[in-house]
């Protein structure tokens, strides 16, 4: 049972391809051209074949004539009689007749017609009774004539005018003027039975020729087209059938150097610019996603400094007060438990307390002191300044002591790096806070590392890059994030929880990036980035 849809397709008429209109336009053409040079080649040859058949009875009437010319001067009939009945024994002619000047038939070879008068309409006498016309010398296709027999025969007949000659005056038979130009006819009638029958095998011979003849042409024109343009044109369609499912990888190879071969050679180099175009693209929606990614992360970046520093900011605010309202009292704490401690009146029982209270009260002033310190707006003196003396001169006063007596340094400072804009005194504040952090990162371990790199930026600002790394017991993931945070520390109560933020504070005012990288048991990487000198932002206008 079909569906109405497969029914829809069955009752709509098919779709012929390329190669079925061409064969079928070409094999039409063909047929009418053919047909036509066919007919008119058989109406030629029947044309032929008639006017030489005329011709060849024109030419066996002069023959009559020439050779009974001596026995009609001897006026011996019966001689010319059986000569014309010879002739007339040969196949295919009907019938040879004479007929007199007054138009009476004198002999036949049917014996039935002697003496009788023939149709004037049948032997168009007009033809040479027509006082405008020449009585012997008429066109040979007014001598012809076709009709058909009693009997249903189709015959040609041809009339030919024996002539007055000038011999004839001085024969014993002579008694016609010298003023009547013919003295009689011979009227020949051939059947056309032996020329319909030539004429019908020409015709079918040249009919199987022509047949023939289309189909060779047919089948070369198709095999040819099939060749020379379906077969590309099938190419063509699967090819953009390949691209229309969107596979660009496809080769198409030219077949001809024609113009077929220049179309498919276009529709390469058009698949060759597609595959391009959707490979940028893709390469265009990669390098995208990460500049979107890269550009989140420093966003997020931004966004947690831009927080860390208001953070900083506020606390700093409020540190500030507080130090300042601490100090004073820390102060006078200070000041007596000195003078009680060199009062000779105290119990030296006490002495030992006291001197505790006045240590305590000291490092109290320390914390204080270094509230201040991240409290404070820093307002540094920027100097053009080489990075690795900086660090040099920093390592000089860190490295003898005794955190640092079973450390490896290892330096790997970069050449021709470029100047920095800084305050050296605030860069090496930073960078002896990392050192001492990682030496007592280290001193646990009884043993340790500590490397220094500096490198050129690869940002297109340029600058340079420092990073301090140690092998330490590192911090774990979740302590890495607040580092620079004020009073987070990792050394229990060994530390104010201060020195990275003032740290953090400084690379900030210097217009760079500090950053921590971190595993527990891997140790602990600072990576500071600071920008170039730049000479034509500090020139006087």
């Amino acid at each position: 049972m079909l569906s109405p849809n497969q029914l829809l397709r069955s009752l709509l008429p098919r779709r012929f391809s390329l190669i079925q209109k061409l064969t079928i336009l070409t094999g039409t053409v063909v047929v009418l051209f053919m047909t036509l040079f066919a007919w008119i080649n058989i109406d030629n040859l029947q044309k032929l074949l008639v006017s030489n058949t005329t011709r060849e009875l024109e030419n066996l009437a002069s023959t009559i004539i020439r050779m009974t010319h001596y026995q009609m001067l001897a006026d011996n009939r019966t001689m010319v009689y059986q000569m014309i009945d010879e002739v007339a024994s040969h196949p295919g002619i009907e019938r040879i007749r004479m007929i007199n000047h007054v138009g009476i038939i004198v002999h036949s070879t049917d014996p039935d017609e002697i003496g009788q008068i023939p149709n004037p309409t049948e032997l168009r006498c007009n033809q040479c009774h027509n006082p405008a016309k020449h009585l012997v010398s008429l066109p040979l296709r007014e001598h012809s004539r076709f009709f058909t027999m009693p009997n249903g025969t189709q015959v040609i007949g041809v009339t030919r005018a024996v002539p007055n000659e000038d011999s004839c005056s001085t024969a014993a038979c002579h008694f016609h003027p010298d003023s009547d130009k013919a003295l009689g006819m011979v009227d020949i009638i051939v059947s056309l039975d032996v020329l319909k029958s030539d004429l019908a095998s020409y015709r079918n011979r040249i009919i199987l020729l022509t047949l023939l003849l289309i189909i060779l042409l047919g089948a070369s024109l198709t095999f040819f087209t099939m060749y020379l343009v379906n077969r590309p044109v099938n190419e063509l369609l699967r090819h953009t059938a390949r691209l229309a499912q969107g596979q660009l990888d496809c080769e198409l190879t030219p077949t001809s150097s024609d113009e077929l071969g220049e179309l498919m050679r276009s529709f390469q180099l058009m698949t060759n610019n597609l595959r391009q175009a959707r490979t940028d693209l893709e390469e265009w929606g990669r390098t995208l996603e990460e500049k979107v990614e890269e550009r989140s992360e420093q966003l997020q970046r931004m966004q947690m400094q831009l927080v860390h520093t208001e953070k900083l900011a506020s606390l700093g605010e409020l540190v500030a007060g507080i130090a300042h309202e601490i100090n004073n009292p820390l102060s006078g704490i200070l000041i007596f438990s000195s003078l009680v401690a060199s009062d000779n009146r105290l119990d030296p029982a006490l002495k030992a307390d006291i001197e505790t209270i006045s240590g305590e009260a000291q490092r109290c002033a320390g914390i204080v002191k270094g509230l201040l310190e991240f409290a404070r707006d820093y307002q540094p003196e920027m100097i053009a300044c080489d990075i690795n003396q900086v660090l040099i001169d920093s390592l000089r006063l860190v490295e003898c002591q005794t955190v640092f007596q079973n450390v490896t340094i290892i330096r790997q400072l970069g050449s021709n790096l470029p100047e920095i804009m800084a305050d050296q005194n605030h860069l090496k504040q930073v960078f002896i806070n990392i050192f001492i952090n990682a030496g007592q990162a280290m001193q646990e371990l009884k043993q340790g590392e500590l490397q220094i790199f500096t490198t050129q930026s690869d940002d297109p600002s340029g600058g340079v890059v420092i990073r301090i790394a140690d092998s330490g017991g590192g911090v774990p993931s979740e302590q890495l994030g607040k580092l620079f945070d004020p009073f987070f520390t990792t050394k229990g109560t060994g530390g104010t929880g201060l020195g990275l933020s003032v740290s953090y504070g400084i690379i900030q005012a210097h217009g760079g990036t500090i950053t921590a990288e971190s595993a527990p048991g891997e140790g602990m990487t600072f990576i500071i980035k600071l920008p170039p000198y730049e000479p034509a932002a500090d020139a006087q206008p």
